[in-house]
């Protein structure tokens, strides 16, 4: 694949993001940085650099829905806007998705006993949507895909770090653009977020993430173009050093669970220096170690009047 790398400042910890622009039969960019004047300034850049400009664009292809990668979409006048189907939700921003979206966080937030006012500061925050593009889906992709345009480049599903997420394979090159899959220097954070189906089930994100991440192990890649950061090539290590760390923190949590609790407990021992700047990101973390300890089946989980208990078996 010919790729030109066109890297962005966000505003989040994780500093800046990459965009990969690709000629093939059409000329796609994947991943638009957050809709920030620095990150636009930084896009229009890159494309004049690799010589086009924003009207030439004729796709558009996101790896996911999260603000660093989606929020461009609003740039590119004349291309197909295409990812998975859930990302049209945060494109369109609906009322009635926003509150359902508020309803399914403050459910399980009451599951996990958080208390009333950190409940309230995370909904705050999760309400500010201002970084996110607002152009809707025109095409949507589906698992095993072959990208329009660009013939051997096969689209696969890879949830955890995000419910839409999608890494794009070249059967030729065996090269990847990988989202935010498989991170060189930092491991992506298996968010709880709702279901594709906009149901009020909670996919079990680390889980899915550890799934995932066997999956591009098993693909025998080259390369992959990471989201952030610099490319991959020792996958296969980089993932096995990715498990290893979350079965170290896995038993890490079984330790705190010497006596049953909920998981705001686990997580105020577990993160006990960050968790109340940083609520959101830790439940979703320790929720997801509990996830991987019960599918091992070495502790249960009880719901005791609204609160979920988890318990040594």
């Amino acid at each position: 694949m010919e790729i030109v790398k066109i890297v962005m400042p966000t505003p989040y910890d994780e500093g800046d993001v990459n965009g990969f622009l690709v000629k093939g039969d059409a000329l796609s960019i994947f991943d638009v940085g957050p809709k920030t004047k620095e990150a636009y300034e930084a896009l229009e850049h890159g494309i004049k650099s690799a010589g086009y400009r924003l009207e030439d664009i004729e796709q558009v292809i996101l790896t996911h829905h999260h603000p660093d990668h989606a929020g461009w979409v609003d740039a590119f006048p004349k291309a197909e806007i295409i990812a998975h189907k859930y990302v049209d939700h945060w494109m369109r921003k609906t009322e009635e998705f926003l509150n359902y979206r508020e309803e399914f966080y403050k459910m399980h937030m009451i599951k996990q006993a958080v208390p009333e006012e950190s409940m309230q500061r995370i909904l705050r925050i999760r309400r500010e949507m201002e970084l996110y593009g607002s152009v809707p889906l025109t095409k949507t992709m589906e698992d095993g895909e072959e990208v329009p345009g660009h013939p051997g480049l096969i689209a696969y599903y890879t949830p955890g770090h995000a419910q839409s997420h999608f890494i794009f394979f070249h059967q030729q090159t065996r090269e990847v653009i990988g989202g935010d899959l498989l991170l060189e220097k930092i491991s992506s954070n298996p968010l709880m977020e709702p279901p594709v189906d906009l149901s009020f089930y909670r996919p079990k994100s680390l889980v899915q993430y550890q799934e995932s991440m066997k999956f591009l192990a098993d693909l025998d890649v080259s390369t992959v173009y990471a989201g952030h950061g610099n490319e991959v090539v020792n996958v296969k290590e980089l993932v096995e050093m990715r498990l290893e760390r979350d079965s170290m923190r896995a038993n890490q949590v079984y330790d705190i669970l010497a006596q049953p609790k909920t998981v705001y407990e686990v997580t105020k021992a577990l993160y006990p220096t960050v968790y109340e700047n940083q609520l959101g990101l830790t439940l979703s973390k320790s929720q997801g170690y509990l996830d991987l300890l019960v599918k091992e089946e070495r502790i249960r989980c009880e719901l005791v009047g609204e609160h979920e208990i988890y318990s040594r078996i």
